[in-house]
């Protein structure tokens, strides 16, 4: 179980209390910049943003019989949803702060879907709203670059 607790709680972030998810969200920001600044392959990234949201799903349903339904020390579902949106981004400082607010946006407002989600059972329910709410953040960095570009 000690396994699961250090898991969903992306190495004790979750238990800072409020504002967690932020915090870990923040940290994979830092994380991302640190290891895909390079100019890293995209299959790396993928694969490790995926091997994330697996394990994330794995994780919050054994912690979910101590804890109860989407405590807030679970965030590994920030952590996930933060990498969904920097996927096919270029990493820069402007880029990736830009998608840390548009993924703390969607994930605290919960529009279009984001918070029907939730109701999935388990890990299933803590992983898939932020997911959506990463996949919403990517898209819509996305058409941000290309405005700006052109």
């Amino acid at each position: 179980m000690l396994f699961h607790k250090i898991t969903s709680t992306s190495f004790g972030i979750g238990y800072i209390g409020k504002g967690a998810g932020t915090a870990a969200a923040a940290v994979t920001c830092l994380v991302w910049y640190m290891t895909q600044s390079g100019g890293a392959h995209f299959l790396p990234a993928l694969g490790i943003t995926l091997a994330i949201s697996l394990l994330g799903i794995w994780s919050a349903n054994k912690v979910e019989v101590i804890w109860g339904k989407d405590h807030q020390r679970v965030v590994i579902d920030e952590v996930a949803g933060m990498c969904i949106a920097l996927l096919w981004v270029p990493v820069t400082p402007v880029n990736v702060l830009i998608g840390l607010v548009l993924f703390r946006f969607f994930d605290i407002v919960k529009p279009l879907y984001i918070r029907k989600l939730e109701k999935l059972p388990g890990g299933w329910g803590v992983m898939f709203d932020d997911i959506l709410a990463g996949i919403y953040a990517n898209i819509l960095l996305q058409i941000i670059l290309k405005l700006r570009i052109t």
